[in-house]
């Protein structure tokens, strides 16, 4: 049984990653319609990076019902540039708050599976707020 604390933050850093999956499917669409092929393909395949980390994530959690969830989620974006944003500053959001804290709650809790979960996401995260980077420089 997974307790309390980790359960929950399982159950947030699994809506999290949802939203961000379906937000960058959106970006790439806008990317492609902006004449960004490869910044599309950038947010195509971060995307599926997301939706990896979603479904770590939900493996681990156990309790069945609904849960308020709570989500860093970006609205608003008009443009790619603002949209490469938007995904640096929530990449930067679980790199910098989010993974590390929601990591020593599991290690407190002698969570090993829900650790190894965010470890993974965390390190991922990491490089993809450097591609994303990477590629604003390009589009600005």
């Amino acid at each position: 049984m997974v307790r309390d604390m980790t359960e929950m933050n399982l159950r947030s850093a699994y809506a999290g990653e949802s939203q961000a999956h379906m937000r960058y499917l959106i970006y790439a669409d806008r990317a492609r319609e902006e004449g960004f092929p490869n910044v599309a393909r950038l947010f195509t395949a971060i995307a599926y990076a997301e939706k990896v980390h979603a479904t770590n994530h939900y493996r681990n959690i156990v309790s069945k019902g609904d849960a308020l969830t709570v989500s860093g989620a970006i609205f608003g974006t008009r443009s790619t540039s603002e949209d490469l944003q938007a995904g640096i500053d929530g990449e930067n959001f679980e790199v910098n708050e989010m993974y590390p804290a929601y990591l020593e709650v599991a290690k407190s809790q002698n969570e090993r599976a829900a650790e190894t979960s965010f470890r993974y996401a965390w390190e991922a995260e990491k490089i993809h707020a450097g591609m994303f980077e990477k590629a604003k420089q390009s589009v600005d």
